[in-house]
């Protein structure tokens, strides 16, 4: 499943066209805790993936994804409407209620205490409708 989301996080990297090399070292480092190696990550930004959300996913990792997502698209700062509109699309893959990605970009931020992620958690729960 690691892999599936890190072609997700890849795929919203490349939108505007430009992959900093913060948001490298960002999904790097989800690959790593993944046990999926740096190098074998670095190769699939060679290309465009397709978007896949397994299906038998747990409502915790379907917040992990979204969040993952979601966090991406606020480290360089820049929000584009593609970005946007891309999680938009797979926060409604996962279930959840396209109105989830306004509470997550409100309350997302690049480093968050356990508290605030359990905060979040139960603040999105309600945006799943399964």
């Amino acid at each position: 499943m690691a892999l599936e989301q890190l072609k997700l996080l890849i795929n919203l990297a490349r939108i505007d066209g430009d992959v900093a090399e913060r948001e490298k070292k960002y999904i790097s480092n989800i690959g790593l805790a993944n046990h999926v190696p740096t190098q074998e990550v670095l190769t699939l930004f060679e290309k465009n993936h397709e978007i896949v959300v397994p299906a038998n996913l747990t409502r915790e990792e379907r917040f992990d994804y979204i969040f993952s997502l979601v966090q991406l698209m606020k480290i360089d700062e820049r929000l584009y409407q593609d970005e946007i509109k891309y999680c938009s699309k797979i926060a409604a893959k996962l279930g959840y209620e396209e109105d989830v990605m306004f509470d997550l970009m409100l309350h997302v931020r690049s480093v968050m205490e356990t508290g605030e992620m359990q905060n979040l958690r139960k603040l999105t729960e309600k945006y799943l409708n399964k």
